[in-house]
């Protein structure tokens, strides 16, 4: 690893520190998304607040900052060197920046549209394949957080079906993957919790 790699996940990692739930809230007027509903600084938690639209900017920005680290090293790395590694490096770096950011006392959210940027900034189909995935989760059980789950776990396994055992050659991309699932579902883990015990909410379920 190279010095520019290093600050490749440097810069990343702080572009994924930018905690849009809670900078975009306050654009709109509305509460701290750390202190009502889940507590958790995402788009779903935003969602709470009533403003639908708050809560698909916070969406798209967060899917955006772990989008544009991984495509900055694919345009402007190759004139210093830089590849696939620090590619899968930065995606990583993103992620993590979401779910610890410096600039908000290392208190995240879970990565989900984060992951999401990052999946399609390694490989558009392999993003789709793991939206329809989790699409077709919510579908059948209506619970958000165990789609999350299965599509974090599923992107790995996806990698390897389109690359087959080339994977062995330029594995980075498959241990950024398996390392944000793995992070992503420790994230869930209260969910996981409420989903053992069925007190987990569904989509579209009514609060009592």
């Amino acid at each position: 690893m190279n010095l520019m790699s290093v600050l490749a996940a440097l810069v990343a990692y702080l572009i994924g520190s930018l905690s849009f739930a809670v900078i975009v809230s306050r654009a709109f007027g509305l509460s701290d998304p750390r202190t009502y509903g889940s507590g958790n600084p995402g788009a779903t938690n935003v969602l709470r607040s009533g403003s639908k639209a708050a809560a698909i900017v916070t969406l798209l920005l967060d899917a955006f900052k772990g989008w544009l680290p991984v495509m900055l090293v694919k345009w402007f790395g190759p004139a210093y060197g830089l590849g696939e590694g620090t590619q899968a490096l930065a995606g990583l770096a993103a992620f993590l920046g979401h779910l610890y950011p410096v600039f908000f006392g290392f208190k995240g959210g879970k990565g989900v549209a984060t992951a999401v940027g990052v999946l399609l900034a390694f490989q558009p189909l392999l993003a789709l394949a793991t939206l329809v995935t989790f699409g077709i989760i919510v579908a059948f059980f209506r619970y958000v957080s165990l789609a999350s789950m299965v599509g974090a776990l599923f992107a790995p396994a996806y990698y390897l079906m389109g690359h087959g055992v080339a994977w062995t050659m330029h594995p980075p991309v498959l241990l950024a993957l398996l390392a944000m699932g793995l992070l992503l579902v420790w994230r869930h883990r209260e969910n996981i919790r409420r989903l053992l015990a069925g007190t987990e909410s569904k989509l579209g379920a009514k609060k009592k």
